[in-house]
């Protein structure tokens, strides 16, 4: 063999090897990403997901339906779970009848069409308030002394909170929008920022957050900014009345 068809054999074989050592180096890259992911949101492989919704699914208007804006946020949200090699249920608010932690949780639409949702607010974020409009605007989120309502031409809101649950169990998502383009951006956040949400809180932390959806009849779910930070004042009732206990 030739000094030169040696080189040429020793070049391949380190061009083979530096390309081997850069795939594992990308492939464990990527499994830490995605380990990470998991642990966010509390999906591992194989593990299973509640996705909980009002029970009627429509284009109407009625309080108790899934608009045709839920139903692409479901099916973002749907292929985020996918991502993390888990599965969904989709479950309607009045049929889970079970308790926190065993499933992660995503809850979806407003306390007033929603009973669960209204159940996780008073437990987890008792602070946050949602009014029905029985007694002025409906669908105003109401946060100590700040208050977000709606205004249909330029601005709404939504509601994005994580809750960790009792003994490191399995964590509850709430994306409650004032409207289903309000609830559309909210999961397109989540899913969006869910990396820097776990670098800020933690993996195990829960937050609350109300996202100011820009102009949504030019821009739709897409144009969302950070409305306010309210994880201390939503959860003030809760730890005064801890406090006092």
């Amino acid at each position: 063999m030739t000094d030169s068809l040696l080189n040429v054999l020793l070049g391949l074989v380190a061009s083979a090897i530096s390309a081997a050592l850069a795939w594992l180096a990308q492939n464990l890259r990527r499994r830490r990403r995605l380990e990470r992911v998991r642990a966010f949101f509390g999906l591992p492989a194989g593990s299973e997901c509640l996705i909980v919704v009002n029970r009627s699914v429509g284009v109407g208007a009625h309080a108790r339906t899934v608009t045709r804006r839920d139903a692409y946020a479901l099916m973002e949200l749907a292929a985020l779970v996918k991502e993390c090699d888990a599965r969904t249920d989709l479950v309607a608010h009045d049929a889970v009848h079970r308790g926190l932690g065993t499933k992660t949780e995503f809850c979806f639409g407003g306390p007033s069409s929603n009973e669960r949702m209204a159940a996780h607010l008073a437990w987890g974020l008792p602070g946050v308030t949602v009014t029905n409009g029985s007694e002025g605007p409906n669908n105003v989120i109401v946060v100590g002394d700040r208050t977000f309502t709606v205004d249909w031409d330029t601005e709404v809101y939504a509601l994005l909170a994580r809750l960790a649950t009792p003994e490191g169990g399995r964590p509850v998502f709430l994306i409650s929008g004032q409207t289903g383009i309000a609830n559309h951006a909210g999961v397109r956040y989540l899913v969006a920022n869910h990396r820097r949400l776990a670098r800020r809180y933690g993996e195990d932390g829960s937050f609350a957050l109300v996202l100011k959806v820009v102009n949504p009849k030019a821009y739709g779910p897409d144009v969302v900014e950070l409305a306010a930070d309210i994880t201390a004042p939503a959860r003030e009732r809760a730890a005064s009345a801890a406090a006092a206990g």
